[in-house]
C-alpha cells in the first residue's frame, strides 16, 4: 500500500513510522523541511507528497490542524485517485467533515473523519513513535452512519496501527464528546498550574498533581484552534463546571460540612456511575 501523510508531527510522525515498519512505501508532506529529511533518514518517510505521488496514493491521512487539512484537500483533491481512501486525524470533526465530503463526492474518491484516540504532552516528530497508537480507541465518521463496506475498508487500511477498538458516531455527536473527555481536561490543567502556590510543590506533590497537570504542557497554537472550532461544546461544559465549582466554594466558604460532603458524595457516585 502506498501511503501519503500530510504532517510528521507526534500523530503524522508515528502514523509514518507505523505503516513504515508494517512495509508500506509512505509519501510524506511538512512545512519543516528539515524535520521532513530527519524523517526520511530515520526511515519513516520514503519520498515527498507531491503532485506525482499524491495520485499513486491508495490512502491518504491528514494529520495537521483541521483549517490546514481541509485546505490542502481543497488545493489537491483533483489530484487524488479516485480508489483513495482519505482520512483526516484531526481532534474536531464538524468543519472538515463539512468542507471535505463533497470534495469527496465532487472528485469521486472516498473520505472518512478520524480522530485516535492517542498521544501524549509531548508534541512534533522526535516524539513520535510507531506504536503510539497500539491499543488506543480510533473514533470514525462516515458520509453514511451504516456504510459497512466503507468502515471495513477504514479499519483494514488501518491495520498497521494496531488501534484496540473503534467508535463509530457522527461529526456533531463527536464534538459535543470531545469537548469533554480531551479539550475540557487541557483547559482545566492549563489554567489550574498558573497558581502561584505551584511554584512551591516540590515535595508536596504525588500521583493527583501529576495526573491532573499532565496535560498543561500542550501545544497552545493547535489547541487554541480546536477550541474555538468547537466553541459552543466548549462553552456549555465550561459553564457547567463552573457552576459546579461554585457550589463547592460555596459550602467551604460557608462552612456547611454537610453540603460539602454531599457534594462529595455526588461526585464520587457520578464517577462510580460513568466508569460501571
Amino acid at each position: 500500500m502506498k501511503v501519503g501523510i500530510l504532517g510528521l508531527g507526534l500523530i503524522g510522525g508515528s502514523l509514518a513510522r507505523a505503516y513504515s515498519l508494517a512495509g508500506h512505501t509512505v509519501y510524506a508532506i511538512q512545512r519543516n523541511e528539515s524535520m521532513l529529511s530527519f524523517a526520511m533518514l530515520a526511515g519513516a518517510v520514503h519520498d515527498k507528497l507531491n503532485e506525482e505521488t499524491i495520485p499513486q496514493c491508495d490512502l491518504i491521512l491528514l494529520a495537521i490542524y483541521p483549517d490546514g487539512s481541509a485546505s490542502w484537500l481543497e488545493r489537491n483533491a483533483h489530484l487524488v485517485s479516485k480508489d483513495a481512501l482519505v482520512m483526516d486525524c484531526c481532534g474536531t470533526k464538524q468543519e472538515i467533515c463539512r468542507r471535505c465530503f463533497p470534495l469527496a463526492k465532487e472528485y469521486g474518491f472516498t473520505f472518512i473523519g478520524g480522530h485516535p484516540m492517542a498521544g501524549s504532552q509531548f508534541s512534533g516528530f522526535k516524539y513520535s513513535r510507531s506504536d503510539l497508537f497500539e491499543g488506543a480507541p480510533m473514533v470514525l465518521v462516515p458520509p453514511v452512519f451504516d456504510d459497512m463496506a466503507l468502515l471495513d475498508r477504514a479499519k483494514e487500511a488501518l491495520k498497521p496501527c494496531n488501534f484496540g477498538s473503534f467508535s463509530v458516531t457522527t461529526a456533531q455527536d463527536h464534538d459535543k464528546m470531545i469537548a469533554f473527555t480531551s479539550q475540557m481536561p487541557h483547559i482545566l490543567s492549563n489554567a489550574f498550574i498558573k497558581s502561584p502556590t505551584a511554584l512551591k510543590h516540590k515535595g508536596f506533590s504525588a500521583g493527583s498533581y501529576k495526573d491532573l497537570t499532565r496535560v498543561a504542557w500542550l501545544n497552545p497554537q493547535m489547541w487554541a484552534e480546536l477550541f474555538l472550532e468547537n466553541k459552543d461544546n466548549i462553552l456549555f461544559e465550561l459553564d457547567t463546571y463552573l457552576d459546579n465549582l461554585q457550589q463547592y466554594r460555596d459550602a467551604i466558604a460557608g462552612e456547611d460540612n454537610d453540603r460539602l460532603v454531599a457534594l462529595l458524595e455526588e461526585g464520587k457516585r457520578r464517577k462510580e456511575e460513568v466508569d460501571g
